[in-house]
C-alpha cells in the first residue's frame, strides 16, 4: 500500500517537471520571434526613407495630369461657347421673322455667353469679343422690337359694330344702328325702368377676342426680353401707338364722337337726345366689352409685369376714354331745362352700372387720373340732376303760360307735370340717393318728398291760373278737374303706396270741395228762381185759378210767369255756355251731372207741381213750362261735353 503511494508521487513530479522544461523552451522562441521581428522594423523604416523621393516624384506627376484634365475641360466649354455663340450669332443676323422661338433662345444663348466669359480671368468687358456679343445683344433686340410691332399690328384690327352688339345680351341689342341722330336702343324715358337696370347689373358680359390666344404667349415672351434689356418704354410705344389708334377706330365705327359744350348747344333737342341715349349704349359697350377685351390682352402680353400693364392699359386707353367723357361733360355744362333731368338719370345710371368694372380694369397708380375722370363726371351728373330738378320745381309753381283752357279741362301744365312725375318713378332708387340731403320728417322717402313737392308747387301754379277765369264756377271746375287728375294719376302709379291714403284722401276732399263749390256758383241763381220767396203774398190779390188750387194760394200769375221764364233762360244760358265745358274724365262727369240734378230736378218739380196750374189755362202755355223734368235730365246729360259753340246752339 504505501509503495503504491510513493511510485504515484513520483509520477506527478516527472509531468511537472516536463511541463517546466516545455514552458521554457516556448519562452526562447517567442524572444528569438521578437528579436526577428524589431530587425523587419528596422529594414521597413531603412525602406521607407529610401522610397520617399520616389513617392514625391509620383505625386508631382498625378496633379501635372489633373491640372492637365481640368485645362482640356475649360478649353472644350470655351470652345463650346464660342461655338454656341457663332451659332446664335447665325440665328440674330437671320432675323426672328421666320422661327421666333428659335431667336428667342439665340438671345437667352448670347446672355449666356457673355456671363461665361464675363466670369473668366482672361476676358475683360471690354475685350473685343464681348463688346462684339453685348452689340448682337442690342442688335437682336432692336429686330426684336421690330418683330413685336409687326406681331401686334397684324393682329390689331378694329372690332365691327355688329360684332359687339353680337355680345350684348337681347334686351340690350339695338334694333338698328344709327350713327346720325337715331338712337341704337333708347334706354331713357319713357322706356327707361328699373327693372331693366338690376337685369343689366346681373348680367354677364363676354369681352370679344381682340388678338387670337395663340399670339399672346408669343408676344409675352418677347416682352419678357425687351423688358430684360431695359426697353420698357420702347415697349410702351409700341403698344400705346398699336392698341390706341385701333380702339379708337373701333369706337368711332361704332358712332362714337368727340362733342364738346358748342356743338351739344347748336343740336335740336330732339337729336341731342338720341345722341345721349346713343352715349349710354356706348359707355356700356366700350367698359363691358372693349375696355374689358384690351384690358385681358395687356395683362396676358405683360404678364409678369403688372406696373407695365397697368401702364400700358391706361395709356391705350386715354384718349377713348376721354372722347367718351368729353360728351357727358358737354351735356353737364350744357343750358339746363327740364326735359334734361331724365337723361342726366340715365347718364348716372351708366356711370353707377359700370363703376365695379372702372374700377377692376383701371387699377393701379397709372389708372389714378381715369378713375378720377369718371368719378368727376358722375358726381357732376349727380349734381347738374339735382340743380335741375330744383330748377324744375321752380318753373312749375311759376310757369305762366298763357295757354288758354277755356273750357276747364285739364290744364297741359298738369299732365306733363304728372307724366313727368311718373317717370321719376322709373329712377326711384337712383332719386333717392340724389336727394338724401333734402331734409324730411318721418320715415318718408326722400322721393316722396320730392314728389309731394313738385306737386304742391304745382297746385299753386294752378290756383293762379284759375283765377284767369271771369266765371267763379268755371273757375272751381278748373281746379275739380286737375286736381281730380293730379288725385287719379297717384292712385293709378307707384306713387300712391309713396305718398299714402291720407295724401289721397285729403285731395279727394278738395276735389269735392271744388265740386260744391262750382254747384253753388253755377246753380244758385237758377234754383232761386224756382223758390217761393216772392211769389206768396200777404194779400187776396189772388186770381181765381189760384184761389181753387191750395198750393199756389197768395202767388201772382204774373210773377210766376216772369219765374218760369226767368228760369227757361237761364237754363238754356247754362246749357249752352256749359255744354261747351269740359269734365274729361267720365266718372267724374257723371257724378258732377248727377250732384246737379239731384238738387235742379226735385226744385223744379216741386215748382212745376205747385205752380204750374197759373199758367197752364192760359195762352201759349208752352212759353213757360217748356220743359219737363225728363226734358232737363237728358239736356242736363249734355253738359261739360266740350261741345263747340256751333254745336252747343243746335
Amino acid at each position: 500500500m504505501g509503495i503504491a503511494v510513493a511510485s504515484g508521487g513520483d509520477s506527478l513530479s516527472l509531468k511537472a517537471s516536463a511541463m517546466r522544461d516545455s514552458l521554457e523552451r516556448s519562452q526562447t522562441i517567442t524572444d528569438d520571434v521578437v528579436s526577428i521581428l524589431g530587425s523587419f522594423d528596422h529594414r521597413l523604416s531603412a525602406l521607407e526613407t529610401a522610397m520617399r523621393p520616389t513617392q514625391i516624384r509620383t505625386h508631382s506627376i498625378r496633379k501635372a495630369h489633373e491640372n492637365i484634365d481640368r485645362t482640356l475641360k475649360t478649353a472644350e466649354a470655351i470652345l463650346a461657347h464660342f461655338d454656341q455663340y457663332y451659332q446664335a450669332e447665325a440665328k440674330i443676323v437671320k432675323g426672328p421673322h421666320e422661327d421666333v422661338k428659335n431667336y428667342l433662345e439665340a438671345i437667352d444663348q448670347l446672355r449666356r455667353n457673355i456671363r461665361f466669359f464675363g466670369n473668366k480671368k482672361g476676358f475683360k468687358s471690354d475685350d473685343g469679343f464681348v463688346i462684339h456679343a453685348n452689340n448682337l445683344i442690342t442688335e437682336a433686340i432692336s429686330k426684336l422690337e421690330d418683330e413685336f410691332k409687326r406681331l401686334l399690328s397684324s393682329y390689331s384690327k378694329p372690332v365691327e359694330p355688329e360684332r359687339l352688339f353680337g355680345l350684348l345680351p337681347n334686351s340690350m341689342r339695338p334694333s338698328s344702328p344709327g350713327h346720325d341722330g337715331d338712337p341704337i336702343g333708347k334706354n331713357h324715358s319713357p322706356n327707361h325702368s328699373e327693372p331693366h337696370k338690376d337685369n343689366a347689373d346681373a348680367v354677364v358680359f363676354t369681352p370679344p377676342v381682340l388678338i387670337p390666344p395663340r399670339i399672346l404667349p408669343l408676344l409675352n415672351d418677347l416682352t419678357k426680353q425687351m423688358v430684360q434689356a431695359g426697353h420698357q418704354q420702347q415697349l410702351l410705344n409700341i403698344y400705346r401707338d398699336t392698341r390706341s389708334n385701333v380702339l379708337e377706330e373701333s369706337l368711332q365705327k361704332l358712332g362714337v364722337e368727340k362733342l364738346g359744350k358748342d356743338d351739344v348747344h347748336r343740336l335740336q333737342w330732339e337729336v341731342l337726345e338720341a345722341k345721349i341715349g346713343n352715349w349710354i349704349h356706348f359707355m356700356r359697350i366700350a367698359v363691358k366689352l372693349l375696355f374689358a377685351g384690351e384690358r385681358k390682352v395687356c395683362d396676358q402680353i405683360f404678364e409678369g409685369f403688372d406696373s407695365l400693364s397697368d401702364q400700358c392699359f391706361a395709356e391705350v386707353t386715354t384718349n377713348s376714354i376721354s372722347m367718351l367723357l368729353s360728351f357727358g361733360e358737354a351735356i353737364v355744362k350744357s343750358k339746363r331745362s327740364p326735359e334734361k333731368l331724365f337723361v342726366l338719370l340715365d347718364m348716372y345710371e351708366i356711370l353707377q352700372e359700370i363703376h365695379s368694372e372702372i374700377d377692376m380694369l383701371f387699377k393701379g397708380r397709372a389708372c389714378t387720373k381715369i378713375r378720377e375722370a369718371v368719378m368727376g363726371l358722375t358726381k357732376q351728373l349727380a349734381q347738374t340732376a339735382q340743380e335741375t330738378f330744383g330748377d324744375f320745381e321752380e318753373a312749375v309753381e311759376k310757369d305762366a303760360t298763357k295757354t288758354a283752357v277755356t273750357d276747364g279741362t285739364v290744364h297741359p301744365l298738369t299732365s306733363y307735370v304728372i307724366n313727368y312725375v311718373k317717370f321719376l318713378f322709373d329712377y326711384r332708387s337712383t332719386l333717392n340717393q340724389l336727394f338724401q340731403g333734402i331734409e324730411g320728417e318721418g320715415n318718408s322717402s326722400q322721393l316722396a318728398l320730392v314728389t309731394m313737392r313738385i306737386l304742391q308747387a304745382l297746385q299753386i301754379n294752378l290756383d293762379g291760373k284759375s283765377k284767369q277765369y271771369r266765371d267763379p264756377a268755371l273757375t272751381h271746375l278748373f281746379l275739380m278737374n286737375n286736381i281730380h287728375y293730379i288725385v287719379r294719376s297717384v292712385r293709378r302709379s307707384e306713387a300712391k303706396d309713396l305718398l299714402g291714403d291720407d295724401w289721397i284722401q285729403r285731395h279727394r276732399k278738395v276735389v269735392q270741395q271744388h265740386a260744391n263749390q262750382y254747384k253753388r256758383n253755377a246753380w244758385a241763381k237758377i234754383l232761386q228762381s224756382l223758390s217761393i220767396q216772392g211769389l206768396i203774398s200777404s194779400g187776396g190779390g189772388s186770381s181765381t185759378a189760384a184761389a181753387a188750387d191750395g198750393s199756389s194760394s197768395g202767388a201772382s200769375r204774373a210773377i210766376v210767369k216772369d219765374r218760369f221764364k226767368t228760369f227757361n233762360t237761364m237754363f238754356e244760358e247754362l246749357h249752352q255756355k256749359q255744354s261747351q265745358w269740359t269734365v274729361p274724365d267720365t266718372e267724374l262727369r257723371e257724378s258732377l251731372i248727377l250732384a246737379v240734378a239731384e238738387v235742379l230736378l226735385p226744385a223744379y218739380r216741386s215748382f212745376v207741381k205747385r205752380f204750374g196750374p197759373l199758367v197752364e189755362n192760359v195762352k201759349s202755355t208752352q212759353r213757360y213750362i217748356k220743359y219737363t223734368a225728363e226734358d232737363l235730365e237728358r239736356i242736363l246729360g249734355e253738359f261739360f261735353e266740350g261741345k263747340n259753340m256751333n254745336e252747343s246752339k243746335r
